[in-house]
């Protein structure tokens, strides 16, 4: 793996120089809506696993609708922390300051001490210049980081793969530097995916990170075995990659969002409580191994 010490010449966005502090783990809970839970019974499995929060849905069809954030929002963070429990970051479908729910969502969760946020996704309108397209993005993002500034929380774009014959913006992640360049990463910044790069780029994901590191400002966490099958932690390619050890050389102390992509029902249609917690309890453990 290539050296990583010229990376390490200043403190960046979402990196502690000489933090020892271990990042904590928290589950996009959107593995949740499966079992339909309650946000206590949520609260209830994120304890038992031993995470430590939730990164939570709130979109159309997510775990808050955004037309009632307001509401259920604070509802949601209150079992948490009677739990001693967080909600460090959000999973919105913002993709500009004028989607639907927009200033509800952002000022309602900034209330709430959450500072992150991640955008929705947008794919290229078919037939029209790709140009074109990164250019209305660009603006839009520049909008977005200027909202984001107003209210002192950090917007997220996230690096997504190909699926199937649609691709989203910034998935590719030259692509992802281009979008985002020139904007203050404290304002918007980019949800880093290991696994998605390394369905996307390969072996080559480490250049295209060395380019966006200082707007790198939360990891998300899936694992895949290439060329491209989601499987629990450990059983796929992204350890081997030295991803983790380039992580505590860079002293990254953000919370870490994990994520559960692949069959956690064990070839049961409906799956339970109980298979679900065996696999997120396993996952925690194996990224803490690798953290350490």
């Amino acid at each position: 793996m290539a050296t990583t010490s010229a990376w390490l010449a200043g403190v960046q966005p979402g990196f502690a120089q000489g933090s020892r502090r271990a990042p904590e783990i928290v589950v996009f809970s959107k593995i949740y809506q499966e079992l339909k839970l309650d946000y206590e019974q949520a609260a209830e499995l994120t304890a038992a696993a031993g995470l430590l929060g939730i990164d939570c849905p709130v979109r159309p069809g997510g775990e808050v609708l955004p037309e009632r954030v307001e509401e259920d929002l604070p509802k949601y963070v209150a079992a948490l922390k009677a739990r001693k429990l967080t909600m460090p970051l959000i999973v919105t479908s913002i993709t500009e300051i004028g989607s639907p729910f927009t200033n509800q969502v952002l000022r309602t969760a900034r209330s709430l001490g959450i500072r992150h946020y991640r955008l929705g996704f947008r794919s290229p309108k078919p037939g029209r210049a790709l140009e074109n397209e990164i250019a209305e993005v660009k603006a839009r993002l520049k909008d977005l980081a200027e909202l984001n500034a107003e209210l002192g929380i950090t917007g997220l774009f996230q690096n997504h793969s190909q699926a199937g014959t649609t691709g989203y913006m910034g998935g590719d992640l030259g692509q992802m530097a281009e979008l985002i360049a020139g904007l203050d990463p404290a304002h918007l910044g980019v949800a880093f995916d290991i696994g998605h790069a390394l369905v996307m780029h390969g072996k080559q994901w480490l250049p295209h990170f060395e380019r966006l590191r200082r707007w790198v400002k939360i990891v998300y966490v899936k694992d895949v075995k290439l060329p491209r099958q989601w499987v629990p932690l450990g059983q796929g390619d992204i350890h081997a990659t030295g991803y983790f050890q380039l992580l505590k050389e860079m002293n990254y102390s953000q919370p870490i969002s994990l994520h559960v992509e692949y069959d956690w029902k064990d070839g049961d249609s409906k799956g339970t409580r109980e298979q679900l917690l065996k696999h997120l309890k396993a996952d925690r453990e194996t990224l803490s191994a690798w953290l350490r």
